[in-house]
């Protein structure tokens, strides 16, 4: 009987080690995906750049997209206060 269970822990060692195996490589595969994914984002940058629009700004376009109408107020609201409070205005 000992040696049923000795078998069947390796048993699920083995199924651990393969489901573990996948997992680690699904997530390699999708860190090659963002990586590709980074490199035409970075082109697209550089063709904005190359017809003359301001990347920056163009960055914080979609930095503010992501968030919503309220977030962005109020973000916006504070940038103005600190300004304000600083002389900046």
């Amino acid at each position: 009987m000992a040696i049923d269970a000795a078998e069947s822990q390796g048993s699920v060692e083995n199924v651990a080690a393969a489901e573990l195996r996948q997992l680690i490589e699904r997530i390699e595969r999708l860190e090659e995906e963002k990586a590709s994914i980074s490199d035409d984002i970075k082109d697209v940058y550089g063709e904005a750049k190359g017809r003359g629009y301001d990347t920056k700004a163009m960055r914080t376009i979609v930095r503010l997209r992501k968030k919503d109408a309220n977030e962005r107020l109020e973000e916006e609201s504070i940038l103005q206060t600190y300004m304000a409070a600083l002389g900046m205005e």
